[in-house]
């Protein structure tokens, strides 16, 4: 039996149970509350306008698969075959798989290749705010992604991936120095100041208190006493403990104390997701009525009736309620049956304008550069698609696939359009590599015509984006897409990604997978920062629900894929 089908918990069942050669340079306040954060002291390293190259042509140390998972990958213990909550532990690697579809490997590349470009993608970290009003936890019964037992150790497991990195010798195929990280969106979850700021001072450094409303305890659905919801400090026999969830007292407490992130040492840039801008994911931003119930002092955790889940998720997936008017009213008649908890203004929503300003907050510049990608120029145009040197053969190009009008699923407009247009033959004398956050099948506005217009542009190498949660790359006649999983679900993972020019008419681009830094196994006396950090994976592959083929095929992890070159 399948780890799904052991682990599935659907509708009646849970009703039933009730910084070296770093590309730098492109580069008031949002307001927030001051005690959320603390950043850090910023780095040592310089953003300054233009690029440096990755590292001389043809010099790179000697490659390291340590601390990939081409060394090894979290798995559970013994063969998995056992019911119930499984613990996990160190498990085989994964192989590196060769993609001949768009060009052969010939033998001896490796002799004589050298390195264009060697960085790492963070995607759809999903730093969460677990007790914020507006989160639709209730509708857990249509939806695992809804509520995840391990969300309220988003930050924790967030901090440990930047570990993860910082601790990284180089490119595992290449050995060339890792030049900077970006994001592809869903950077926050649920668009709120206070998730803003923990995602910008974990990218960056500083420390972190992730709880907002009463600073001396949890106010959420894990304390409830909702049989609905894993309740890891009470003796309640909850729907996940029905399933083998444990009982670890002191959780909630320790998921809200201090965590520390050294901040990222290399440069990073940011992406922008549908959760970032988008109350709840999906409806438009700017709404009065949800930015007062957000910083207000009531949540709803449970419907009485199943058909309002039924109906109120339906139409999400459909993309039927863009304005989130069902929603308002779903809320406003369930006044009476709404729980008190304390009321926060840093649960705010925050505009685009904000979070263009608050990539530019000083203390968020971290390793750099200002900005992240984001400049003056981009709060004066309200744009949020900008250009970036990669290296001195690589341009990289961030687009913004969101739709300030609601829907979870992409856009690229016209104006976009027609820009990208300019900037691929305004750089066609080099390489380009493409980052948003949604795929090309989640942009049925645009993305057929940015497919289009990539392989129309063979200097174009790949498009790399998120937002699907999984893992998987795909030929596109003339460039590859390659999709990643997120660092909310299982597996939690980053990509390296590699570009070489083989000296023999080919190049390739290794991509490679990463796990964050803590360990494979748990301890469940360990409530430590590394601790929480290991139980985030191990819950995360447990979350009832969870779909167990995020990792994809093993073309789709650790792969070299060849392209021609032109």
């Amino acid at each position: 039996m399948s780890r799904s089908s052991r682990l599935a918990l659907d509708r009646r069942t849970l009703l039933a149970t009730a910084a070296a050669g770093a590309a730098a340079g492109l580069g008031s306040g949002l307001g927030l509350t001051a005690g959320t954060a603390t950043a850090g002291q910023p780095a040592t390293a310089r953003a300054v306008p233009g690029a440096r190259p990755l590292a001389p042509r043809g010099t790179a140390a000697t490659p390291s698969v340590s601390g990939t998972t081409l060394e090894a990958v979290s798995a559970p213990r013994g063969d998995g075959s056992g019911e119930g909550y499984l613990r996990l532990e160190r498990g085989a690697a994964w192989q590196r798989v060769v993609r001949t579809e768009l060009a052969s490997a010939s033998g001896g590349r490796e002799d004589r290749r050298t390195a264009l470009a060697s960085f790492v993608q963070f995607t759809d970290l999903h730093i969460v705010d677990v007790q914020h009003p507006l989160r639709y936890e209730y509708l857990r019964t249509e939806t695992s992604s809804a509520w995840r037992p391990q969300e309220a150790l988003s930050v924790a497991g967030a901090v440990s991936l930047v570990e993860r990195v910082n601790g990284l010798k180089g490119g595992p195929a290449t050995g060339a120095p890792l030049s900077f990280v970006v994001t592809t969106g869903d950077n926050t979850d649920n668009n709120s100041r206070a998730e803003l700021e923990w995602f910008l001072t974990v990218m960056s450094g500083g420390r972190i208190t992730p709880n907002t409303g009463d600073p001396r305890r949890y106010e959420g659905v894990q304390n409830s006493g909702l049989k609905l919801y894993w309740h890891p400090d009470d003796t309640l026999r909850d729907d996940d403990k029905a399933l083998g969830f444990p009982a670890l007292d002191g959780f909630l407490q320790a998921a809200i104390r201090e965590v520390n992130s050294p901040g990222l040492t290399l440069p990073w840039y940011s992406t922008v997701g549908n959760h970032d801008l988008l109350p709840g994911g999906c409806y438009a931003s700017g709404d009065s009525f949800f930015g007062e119930f957000s910083v207000g002092g009531r949540k709803l955790m449970e419907l009485a009736s199943e058909k309002e889940g039924e109906q109120l998720w339906k139409t999400v997936k459909e993309g039927g309620d863009p304005k989130g008017e069902l929603f308002r009213e779903l809320l406003r008649s369930r006044k009476r049956e709404m729980r008190p908890v304390t009321a926060d203004e840093k649960r705010a929503p925050f505009t685009r304008e904000e979070y263009l300003r608050a990539h530019l907050r000083p203390e968020f510049r971290g390793a750099g550069p200002v900005g992240h990608g984001y400049t003056e120029e981009s709060v004066a145009e309200d744009r949020l698609y900008y250009t970036f040197r990669i290296s001195e053969d690589v341009v990289g190009i961030s687009l913004d696939t969101t739709r300030p009008d609601g829907h979870f699923e992409g856009r690229v407009g016209t104006e976009q359009l027609r820009w990208l247009e300019r900037q691929l033959r305004r750089h066609e004398d080099g390489y380009v590599l493409l980052f948003s956050h949604h795929t090309s099948s989640t942009t049925p506005e645009g993305g057929p015509e940015v497919v289009d217009l990539l392989r129309r542009n063979p200097h174009v190498l790949a498009w790399i984006n998120g937002h699907s949660h999984k893992n998987a790359i795909t030929p596109r006649e003339t460039f590859w897409e390659i999709s990643t999983a997120s660092h909310i679900d299982f597996p939690q993972l980053a990509r390296i990604v590699e570009v070489t020019d083989n000296k023999d008419g080919t190049l390739s681009l290794f991509t490679s997978l990463v796990e964050s830094a803590a360990p494979h196994g748990t301890d469940f006396e360990d409530l430590s920062q590394t601790g929480l950090a290991a139980l985030y994976r191990e819950l995360s592959f447990n979350a009832p629900g969870a779909r167990d083929t995020l990792a994809g095929e093993p073309g789709d992890r650790n792969t070299e894929l060849l392209l021609p070159k032109r």
